[in-house]
């Protein structure tokens, strides 16, 4: 579905129908192979799970992003490809309150569109106040069926915020940035509500010292941020890599003996290495995707021993409990086996 000039919706469904279970706002990985070389990226679930036999993906072209633009260069109907997951703490369903703000800024406007659709869908009563920023009024992805949602129950207020209008395009709504008069004009309440926010960065950034400068108690802000390494992690890691290279041998004693019965393979590691570590020396390839415990593609069954797993919401209490582990993200804490 063509949204806007340059953003995407792709729905997907399974051969048999299947139920997908997800809590609005939550994220998938894709499994995908490009010019050869097999990619993994997360995308947030645009849909709601009230209209469960199918999920959507809304996508944006991105100037030299070589998933976004290859998904709408050649993505078509009837193509298969693995998806990983439903993952993600930014949800509607754990953070619940009968008045919620959602803020969002361009392609960052699908979790929030998910707990919107969802509220909507099954007439729940939550106070929503929905207010998405874009850079032109040409730029604003579902705003039919955002008018349609505000026209048709009274607990939705929708505000868009436009940076500029193009020639011939007539705009009669806020324009610019999103300020404090603005907020104070469209949700003059905004300290009792719950606040879900996504967008760029340097959006996110500006709403979190914006709330901040009011005294909002933070606790009550979410957002969704999830992707590459951050440049100053990467530099760490080099110094930490350079750090481990110039220490001593650890004794044979503090070893962890680390197996995959899967494939018979074992390995000693050195305390603080993580499992997925592990797999590569071995040459086991674990699929990953952020390396920060957020997407949830490289989760793994342990079968014996513990880790310590330090994720940042890309794995469930209930596969926790069965005993599935965040490879990138786990360290032995003695011997251990995976199942793979």
């Amino acid at each position: 579905i063509q949204e806007t000039w340059d953003v995407r919706t792709f729905c997907f469904m399974a051969d048999q129908p299947i139920m997908f279970f997800f809590k609005p706002g939550q994220f998938v990985t894709l499994e995908l192979e490009i010019d050869g070389q097999p990619i993994m990226r997360s995308y947030t679930i645009s849909s709601s799970p009230s209209v469960p036999y199918s999920f959507s993906l809304t996508i944006k072209r991105v100037p030299g992003g070589k998933v976004s633009n290859w998904l709408h260069d050649n993505l078509k109907e009837g193509d298969e490809l693995p998806v990983h997951g439903p993952v993600g703490l930014f949800n509607a369903i754990d953070f619940p309150n009968d008045k919620v703000l959602y803020l969002s800024g361009g392609v960052g406007i699908t979790p929030v569109m998910s707990m919107a659709r969802w509220y909507f869908d099954t007439n729940g009563n939550v106070d929503m106040v929905f207010v998405h920023s874009a850079r032109t009024p040409k730029d604003v992805i579902y705003r039919r069926e955002l008018d349609h949602m505000a026209s048709r129950i009274s607990n939705f207020s929708l505000h868009i915020i436009c940076e500029k209008h193009g020639d011939g395009e007539p705009w009669a709504g806020y324009r610019g940035y999103l300020n404090q008069k603005m907020l104070e004009l469209i949700a003059p309440d905004f300290q009792e509500r719950e606040i879900f926010c996504c967008g760029p960065t340097p959006y996110m950034n500006a709403v979190k010292r914006l709330l901040e400068a009011n005294g909002f108690d933070m606790k009550r802000y979410h957002e969704e941020s999830f992707g590459a390494t951050p440049a100053e992690d990467k530099a760490e890691a080099i110094i930490n890599a350079e750090q481990a290279a110039e220490a001593p041998q650890p004794d044979a004693a503090d070893l962890h003996n680390v197996e995959f019965t899967s494939t018979g393979k074992s390995i000693r590691v050195a305390p603080g290495e993580t499992v997925h570590a592990a797999a590569a020396k071995l040459g086991l390839h674990i699929p990953k995707a952020c390396g920060m415990g957020i997407c949830g593609t490289c989760k793994v069954m342990k079968t014996a021993g513990e880790v310590e797993m330090e994720h940042n919401g890309g794995i469930t209490d209930e596969d926790v409990e069965e005993g599935f582990i965040l490879s990138c993200c786990s360290i032995p804490k003695g011997d251990v086996a995976i199942d793979y």
